[in-house]
């Protein structure tokens, strides 16, 4: 589509890191990485970075990266790097934790729905199955009873930690309408309500499912 329009096609590859998925060899011009996340992994480092395999590409983004004095440090270069030497290690160990949980979720009376690729019943998961090696650590549900029931499950949770960010190694729980995405309220961006975001650590994933049943009250 992006060809037929005479349009790059740039990929945030954020969520999936380069060990579960790779756009540049699905045909992407640009991926881009949120380094701060998964690739970093341990919620210490801020940075990002565009990657492209097309050489000419690449001296147009170097040229605007160094007007614009967009370059890391050493110290947070060196962080991000020792991140990779355990990327696989704890990519495996996050998919696994999560599609645990969002089948626990899926099963659960007070949850109407649940966002993972993992999931047949996702509506990219033919795609994610077919391009992903495992589906990631994000999992998103939405809650019985609106926004004051996600609310309180978010507060109520203990192993799970209330935060914005994603990707480290410790689990986290949001209420996106309150804070990701309390900025486009009322557009077509909005998101619902009653939507509880997680970003799966790779804890014990019987605490992390503990945790949830309690804060879910069972």
């Amino acid at each position: 589509m992006a060809r037929d329009a005479g349009a790059r096609l740039v990929v945030d590859n954020t969520f999936a890191t380069p060990y579960l998925q790779q756009p540049l060899a699905l045909g992407a011009d640009v991926v881009v990485h949120s380094l701060t996340k998964y690739m970093g992994g341990h919620s210490d480092v801020v940075g990002g970075a565009l990657i492209t395999g097309d050489a000419g590409l690449g001296e147009e983004l170097a040229f605007h990266q160094n007007a614009m004095g967009a370059v890391a440090g050493p110290f947070d270069s060196w962080l991000v790097l020792r991140g990779t030497k355990t990327l696989s290690v704890r990519m495996d160990r996050h998919s696994e934790n999560a599609t645990k949980i969002a089948d626990m979720l899926g099963r659960h009376p007070r949850v109407t729905s649940v966002l993972y690729p993992g999931l047949p019943d996702h509506p990219g998961h033919e795609v994610a199955a077919k391009q992903m090696r495992a589906f990631g650590g994000m999992v998103s549900f939405r809650v019985e009873g609106g926004e004051e029931a996600a609310v309180a499950v978010c507060n109520r949770a203990q192993v799970f930690t209330l935060g914005e960010s994603l990707g480290g190694v410790e689990s986290l729980i949001e209420h996106p309408g309150r804070m990701t995405h309390a900025s486009v309220a009322g557009s077509a961006l909005e998101v619902p309500a009653d939507l509880v975001r997680l970003s799966v650590g790779i804890e014990n994933v019987d605490d992390l499912l503990e945790d949830l049943q309690q804060a879910l009250g069972r």
